[in-house]
């Protein structure tokens, strides 16, 4: 019998917490991943507000999100409460490309990781 895919989060976990220093914790009632567990990168959420989505929040290089968002906005989208700080969303419930979302998740780690951390990952 073959075996089930993964689950969104449990493939989003994975990613996550292969990335240095990285820790999930529940934040605001989603599982959220910190670096040294105090810099959020991203968030994981589950109809947040009864809003029909699977969907991560993820921290975001300056001027990244807006193209992400105009080229594929079925894909992307600016999030509530952390739009404004430049943070993308990224639906999970469309099928997407984890390789992007991989990508996505790692430049989130970039944007927002200590100097030091950030050399010692692009190193490896």
């Amino acid at each position: 019998m073959p075996r089930a895919a993964p689950s969104p989060l449990a493939r989003v976990r994975t990613i996550c917490l292969s990335l240095p220093e990285t820790t999930e914790r529940l934040s605001h009632g989603a599982p959220s991943f910190f670096i040294r567990d105090k810099i959020g990168f991203v968030t994981y959420m589950d109809n947040h507000h009864g809003d029909g989505r699977v969907a991560l929040w993820c921290a975001c290089p300056p001027g990244m999100r807006d193209g992400l968002v105009k080229a594929e906005p079925e894909q992307y989208f600016v999030p509530p409460y952390v739009g404004f700080r430049g943070w993308i969303g990224v639906r999970l419930d469309r099928s997407p490309d984890w390789d992007a979302v991989e990508r996505v998740i790692r430049d989130a780690y970039v944007a927002v990781a200590p100097k030091g951390l950030v050399a010692a990952f692009l190193d490896r």
